[in-house]
């Protein structure tokens, strides 16, 4: 009896291993990394594919300070692009906006202030009084925008966060708190606004008619290859924070990092993750295309186009040349088909395991053919014939 418990128990200890290294694979495979952890928690990703290159206590809640404003500049930029302002509007600075401490602008109670400039002094210089201002414009009060803020969170899923605020100030509050996937995750979808990386990726610039000047707080914009953007952030309670992104060729990547001891320290994680990343990794994208033509029995038309949707993966730079595309198609169609009907896929395989497919569809509609026009079809042909 105990021969088979001791035999059970190695089998669980071996299953456990193996999962465990399942696990580790998937978020650290090729070369290995070392990535120092004086930091609270850390976060790699691909923005597109979503993909994670590395992470550790990535889901632990903490503080994230002035990086609050990653989700403070999306619904902001959600509502711009809705229509709801234009970058010339003028915003009237109320009491509120104006009060704010901490990293500042130093706006006026009543002074007109354009969108652009708000939107420019939030993300270089991470201005509180500029996130109140942007938010009384999108909801009318702070308050009421801090609720769409945690409405957007649980849309995204995130499962580790909550706002009480829209600039990241923590002095006051008690249930203020994020995590570095969730971070990530909401600035990736921040990042699918442009415009957002034009003034996010700027280094220095002013406001005022040229009398105030923005220095932006993350300072890899500067001095990394390829960073533009995102959102820096510290407090007594946070620590250094940082959301980084950086973009080389076609591969943006986001690493958030969390709790660190300094600046200087932050910037060095994050630097070294995103390096890490670029070294290792490529993003392999087919984009969408037409392919040849397909045969359609019984249609009004005998052939119809076709196209593949696309396809994009991120996969180890040492498998960029190895990947394989297999073409699955049916010899013919059967009309009717409609524009858009899935009708066959590539596959895409890396040393014969299958890492993704697409679809391919339908790109014109092509009608079942009518009695009469079958009959003239086969009337010319004979005349022809």
């Amino acid at each position: 009896m105990k021969k088979i418990i001791s035999l059970f128990l190695i089998v669980l200890i071996v299953c456990a291993t193996s999962l465990q290294i399942s696990a580790n694979s998937e978020i650290k495979s090729g070369a290995e990394i070392e990535i120092p952890h004086n930091a609270f928690s850390v976060y790699l990703c691909e923005a597109k594919t979503g993909k994670v290159l590395y992470a550790n206590n990535e889901f632990s809640p903490s503080a994230p300070a002035s990086v609050t404003k990653v989700m403070t500049l999306l619904l902001v930029m959600e509502a711009y692009e809705a229509g709801a302002f234009s970058l010339n509007d003028k915003v009237r600075i109320s009491a509120k906006a104006a009060s704010m401490g901490g990293s500042q602008v130093f706006l006026e109670e009543g002074e007109s202030v354009t969108v652009e400039e708000l939107i420019k002094s939030a993300v270089i210089a991470s201005g509180n009084d500029a996130s109140v201002a942007l938010a009384e414009l999108v909801a009318g009060s702070e308050s009421a925008f801090v609720k769409l803020m945690n409405e957007r969170a649980n849309e995204l899923g995130l499962k580790s966060t909550h706002f009480e605020n829209t600039t990241g100030l923590d002095d006051t509050v008690t249930n203020h708190y994020s995590c570095a996937a969730d971070i990530a995750k909401m600035s990736r979808e921040l990042i699918k606004h442009e415009l957002i990386l034009k003034y996010s990726s700027i280094w220095q610039d002013t406001i005022r008619n040229g009398k105030f000047t923005l220095t932006n707080t993350n300072r890899l914009v500067r001095y990394y290859d390829g960073c533009n953007g995102l959102k820096t952030g510290s407090t007594d309670k946070a620590g250094f924070c940082i959301s980084a992104t950086a973009k080389r060729g076609n591969m943006q990547l986001i690493a958030v990092v969390m709790g660190a001891e300094s600046s200087d320290k932050r910037n060095a994680i994050a630097r070294e993750l995103l390096d890490y990343g670029f070294a290792n990794y490529t993003l392999y994208e087919m984009h969408e295309q037409l392919l040849e033509q397909a045969k359609v029995l019984g249609g009004t038309a005998d052939r119809v186009n076709l196209y593949a949707v696309g396809f994009s993966d991120l996969i180890d730079k040492r498998n960029s040349a190895k990947v394989e595309m297999i073409y699955e198609i049916p010899e013919a169609l059967s009309a009717p088909v409609n524009e858009g009907d899935k009708v066959g896929r590539i596959v895409f395989k890396i040393n014969g395991e299958q890492i993704g497919d697409c679809d391919i569809v339908v790109h014109d509609s092509v009608s079942k053919i009518g009695y009469f026009e079958f009959l003239s079809r086969i009337l010319k042909r004979l005349v022809s014939g």
